[in-house]
């Protein structure tokens, strides 16, 4: 079921892609594919709103709400910011052990939050210069695991915005539109 997802969610952003390099008559390739989703779910608003938007304007007070049935602000960035450095330490050579209970990921203090969001910014960076940086050989073996991060991200910055429209911090002018 999971290849399943993913191979619709990769057909989709593959569509979304050529449609983008058409306008610009660049060939799409791994590297631009990956690229494009990396920094959508980072800090270029296209479709979706990216994490930088998700995140901002928000106090760390805010960003601890709850509505008592699903995840704060913060325990979702916790959680993104989490997975994204243990990729990226993959990445680099580090295998960190998964936690035993991914619900350890979305533990959140919000004295946490600045610090979160400038991790969850240091190491999307550090992705997209993995990515722009790799010849072909390591773009196929990291590529799979690659567009999971930026699913896995935009999944959660949609739960994010949510999460704010429901609390009533959410500017709605932040919004793609």
């Amino acid at each position: 079921m999971k290849k399943i997802i993913a191979a619709i969610v990769l057909c989709f952003a593959v569509q979304c892609v050529a449609q983008d390099a058409q306008k610009k008559t660049e060939p799409v390739t791994l590297k631009s594919l990956l690229l494009t989703q990396l920094k959508e779910t980072h800090n270029q608003k296209n479709w979706f709103v990216s994490g930088k938007e998700a995140m901002a304007g928000i106090t760390p007070e805010q960003t601890a709400w709850t509505d008592g049935k699903n995840h704060s602000v913060g325990q979702l960035v916790r959680h993104i910011v989490f997975w994204n450095a243990n990729f990226l330490s993959k990445l680099q050579g580090d295998n960190k052990p998964a936690p035993s209970d991914n619900n350890e990921t979305f533990k959140y203090d919000p004295k946490q939050w600045d610090s979160l969001v400038q991790q969850f910014d240091k190491d999307m960076t550090k992705l997209e210069e993995i990515v722009g940086s790799a010849d072909d050989a390591s773009l196929q073996k990291m590529a799979p695991t690659v567009a999971r991060v930026a699913m896995h991200n935009a999944y959660h910055i949609g739960e994010i915005v949510m999460v704010r429209k429901e609390q009533g911090s959410w500017n709605p002018e932040t919004g793609v539109k």
